[in-house]
């Protein structure tokens, strides 16, 4: 009887304990210690808790309640106002405090692998590091996952920005970061979910490529392309084999295919809704080769970003493509420079969107230039006028319209801020052409807040570009300091035209 009764007991310790932990509050990865929170718009919580079971979010004298449904739950916070650290408590049949939270400023800090690179692999790394003391600046690296469905955590955590933790977080981010953190004298809360070598297609939400006749290519692309690589890595792993029995290098493994939507899935689908102030973005050098295409895409996956918040159109920056080698043999041909194109058409394209450049700190032969530092500048240039309203110099300048004067073009601007100017000597980096579409070499000047262009070879020009190369050698500023985007005055077909396929 004693034995039966121990074992009773035993089982309904066992039943205790499961049903305590089932009962138990959850929280994501993101809301978690160090946080930074959205200030100034309502603020959504969420995490996982029993069926039913009431859930209550305390901070900043505010107290919100929700019962959870489908065993999760979520409240919003009414707008908060920046500051911290605050102790956020969350209750329900258990009781969660999170310490040194901020409110402040958040920004999502996405792309490939220009994004991704690391502060200590960059110029001046050293120093930059041992400087980086900054407590109210936040880090979080979202992992690299890519699945075919939508997951709803990471494996992740906050932490303060020191030269501890900064040297292997993004360099566009910190820097990005730490010159709004001055400028608005905030907290500011970066998340980072870059991954190199990544196509737009891998960000972009299952549902909106398939909802397209084009994109539709990416899923039916992607199966061929898989089988594919199946049947090469067997042939990997009978060469490896091969090369190890004769004590001979390795073969190289063959990249396995990028998944469309497996990105989104699997780093970005996790962070929505944590309410966030916006995103900076450097992408599209895999994209490159259908350049042509990303007009339309590169839209698509801002708006797909946009919807899977709810936050309505936040503002979303990005960098454009930085210079690098080698050029095409053909003057006036360049999938990167149509690529850089779509990204200067974005702008109308899709609201609320800003670009910073990086053509004037490009390395000819390293797609991943070094200086980082004028890129996350200038993303803060670009971040404070738009996403901040305020009245400052944040682009270079952008062309506005031609005018055919006899042998010469005069080509007008905006964003000429102090004036026009060439850096290093004379203008350089324009071609022109006739009604025959063949390019020349070309001299240019300033002339007040105009550039004049002509070519001796040309006497009835019809059409300019400017930095139409992958690496152009190209000079024009604004007394600012920041470059003219490269562009083209005329709409001829490009070598991207017909290619809309990985």
């Amino acid at each position: 009887m004693k034995r039966l009764l121990r074992s009773f007991s035993l089982l309904f310790i066992i039943a205790f304990v499961a049903g305590v932990a089932r009962a138990d509050v959850k929280l994501p990865a993101l809301i978690s210690d160090g946080m930074v929170l959205q200030q100034g718009i309502d603020v959504p919580l969420w995490g996982w808790a029993d069926e039913g079971e009431s859930v209550t979010v305390e901070i900043q004298n505010q107290k919100v309640t929700a019962a959870a449904k489908d065993g999760k739950w979520m409240v919003r916070l009414k707008p908060l106002k920046a500051g911290g650290p605050f102790t956020l408590t969350i209750s329900g049949k258990n009781k969660i405090e999170l310490k040194n939270v901020l409110v402040g400023e958040v920004w999502i800090c996405s792309g490939q692998s220009n994004m991704q690179w690391q502060l200590r692999q960059t110029d001046n790394a050293e120093a930059e590091i041992a400087n980086a003391k900054y407590p109210m600046i936040r880090l979080f690296t979202v992992p690299r996952l890519e699945v075919e469905a939508p997951v709803s955590d990471v494996k992740a955590g906050w932490k303060e920005c020191s030269p501890e933790t900064v040297a292997t977080f993004s360099a566009v981010g910190y820097y990005f970061g730490r010159d709004l953190h001055k400028a608005r004298n905030v907290p500011i809360g970066l998340i980072n979910n870059a991954v190199g070598g990544s196509p737009a297609e891998s960000w972009t939400s299952n549902g909106v490529l398939n909802s397209d006749a084009e994109y539709k290519q990416f899923t039916a692309d992607y199966a061929k392309r898989m089988e594919t690589y199946e049947k090469a890595m067997v042939k990997f792993r009978e060469d490896a084999e091969k090369a190890k029995a004769e004590n001979k290098p390795a073969p190289r493994a063959p990249g396995r295919p990028w998944m469309p939507s497996g990105l989104y899935n699997g780093m970005l689908t996790p962070l929505a809704p944590y309410a966030i102030k916006g995103a900076i973005w450097y992408q599209g050098e895999s994209n490159a080769t259908r350049a042509h295409q990303y007009r339309r895409l590169f839209p698509t996956m801002i708006s797909d970003w946009r919807a899977i918040w709810g936050q309505g159109d936040f503002p979303f920056l990005f960098v454009q493509l930085a210079a690098f080698g080698p050029n095409g043999q053909k003057l006036g041909e360049s999938d990167w420079a149509e690529l850089r194109e779509a990204q200067l058409m974005t702008l109308s394209a899709a609201p609320k969107t800003g670009m910073a450049l990086a053509i004037d700190v490009g390395t000819y032969d390293d797609i991943h230039p070094r200086n980082k530092q004028p890129v996350g500048a200038r993303l803060a240039l670009s971040a404070r006028a738009v996403a901040y309203g305020e009245k400052i110099v944040h682009s270079g300048p952008v062309y506005k319209s031609m005018k055919v004067e006899g042998d010469k073009v005069s080509l007008s601007f905006s964003h000429t801020g102090d004036g026009l100017e060439a850096r290093g000597g004379e203008l350089k980096g324009f071609i022109i052409a006739g009604d025959d579409k063949v390019w020349r070499e070309a001299k240019a000047e300033i002339k007040g807040k105009s550039v004049i262009v002509s070519s001796p070879e040309v006497s009835k020009p019809v059409a300019v570009r400017y930095g139409w190369m992958k690496f152009p050698t190209c000079n024009l500023h604004n007394k600012d300091g920041l470059p003219a985007t490269p562009f083209r005055t005329d709409d001829w077909p490009g070598v991207t035209q017909s290619k809309v396929t990985p």
